[in-house]
């Protein structure tokens, strides 16, 4: 539409040599163009939902309004794409008046104020008694700058939209792993409760014997306090994990490591797996972001890992927290078999998983969080071993 307009203006206005019957057809492409347009931009149904008498009175004057103004509106300016993009549009905001603001009302909020502004001052006839620039050349103008408001509206939402719908395709994630979790949990209170039943046997024991001093049982008793902090601290791992982003904050980045490790560490030990931490910066570093979200990519990378690791002969998963002067870096890497080069340029994509019954989700979900979350980068690259992972957060100063 705007490709026409300006073929248009640049016959009308003469300077070009264009063939003078050339300014119908441009002036006729641009009108289909402009109808296409305005009814890809409409939103909200094309016809009134009427269901009494006082609706259709209503909205029979609405009509009238609108036809009275598209006719104003063609009077003034002279230019038939645009009138058409206006009644379109217009004629979307009235049937559709309880959707809000969005980017159609904007438009014609725009085109309304700037003609009405027109006809109070009569800018027309202004134009034309002092010799002025036509004025629908000003229009074009105006229009340049209400398409470009309106666009950016609709950008702005449908931004919003697309972080609403990542926020529910992460918490759905979540969700899809409560099987996976439940086992995790299964793993993890089985030791802590069989030392709980241990405890309990020996002080029974040394109770019946009447061997039970003060010391032996506040003995006992100190290690069965420990076991229940540790299912206590594990619950609350759990539950921070299910719990919906907070707001972001500085949080310790060890301890968001620590809370993946506590869900997963049972599970990895009954696998073979071993898992190596190495802290090689200073334990309290920070960084600023939703910390269970981080805790949920690093659950995901060593899930992948373990699940890769599954024939792999004396299987480890190596986690490596180092820092630069701005950033705070985390590399998680295996000794499976890495990634086809073919597809390590793709894990990252929706939908594609090199696993037979993958999702493709959860390494998009990764990228998505690190990048838009904690304001990050992620990379990937095969080793000599297997496959490394690496954060890039900025680090808190």
């Amino acid at each position: 539409m705007q490709i026409f307009s300006l073929l248009y203006i640049a016959t009308y206005s003469t300077i070009f040599n264009i063939e003078p019957q050339l300014q119908d057809l441009f002036l006729a492409l641009a009108v289909i163009s402009a109808v296409i347009f305005s009814i890809s931009f409409y939103e909200g149904d094309f016809t009134p939902k009427i269901t009494n008498t006082k609706e259709l009175i209503i909205n029979t004057v609405l009509l009238y309004i609108v036809i009275l103004t598209v006719f104003y509106h063609y009077i003034l300016f002279q230019y038939l794409p645009y009138t058409v993009i206006y009644a379109i549009l217009f004629t979307s905001v009235i049937f559709n008046l309880k959707q809000g603001i969005n980017p159609t009302v904007v438009y014609v909020i725009g085109w309304s104020s700037l003609s009405l502004l027109l006809f109070i001052f009569d800018m027309k006839e202004f134009f034309i008694q002092n010799g002025y620039i036509d004025i629908v050349l000003m229009a074009f103008a105006i229009e340049a700058i209400l398409f470009t408001s309106s666009i950016s509206y609709k950008y702005i939402l449908l931004k919003n939209e697309a972080l609403d719908y990542h926020k529910m395709l992460l918490q759905q994630s979540k969700m899809a792993q409560t099987g996976e979790m439940i086992g995790n949990i299964t793993h993890q209170f089985r030791q802590p409760l069989n030392n709980l039943s241990y405890i309990l046997i020996n002080i029974k024991k040394r109770f019946e014997s009447k061997k039970l001093d003060a010391e032996y049982f506040e003995k006992k008793f100190l290690s069965a306090e420990e076991q229940l902090q540790f299912l206590s601290k594990t619950i609350d791992d759990f539950k921070e994990f299910y719990l919906p982003s907070k707001n972001k904050e500085e949080f310790i980045v060890k301890e968001a490591i620590q809370n993946s490790i506590t869900i997963l560490s049972a599970d990895l030990k009954h696998k073979g797996i071993e898992l190596e931490l190495a802290f090689n910066t200073n334990e309290s570093i920070k960084v600023h972001g939703i910390k269970n979200e981080l805790s949920q990519v690093i659950l995901a990378l060593i899930s992948n890992a373990s699940d890769a690791l599954e024939n792999v002969n004396k299987p480890w998963i190596k986690i490596e927290l180092n820092a630069s002067s701005a950033e705070v870096i985390i590399k998680i890497s295996d000794n499976a078999e890495g990634i086809p080069e073919k597809d390590i340029g793709k894990i990252f994509d929706p939908y594609f998983s090199t696993k037979e019954d993958g999702t493709g989700i959860g390494l998009y979900l990764v990228k998505m969080i690190i990048e838009t979350s904690l304001e990050g980068r992620i990379s990937v690259e095969n080793t000599k071993e297997g496959v490394a992972f690496t954060l890039f957060l900025e680090k808190v100063i």
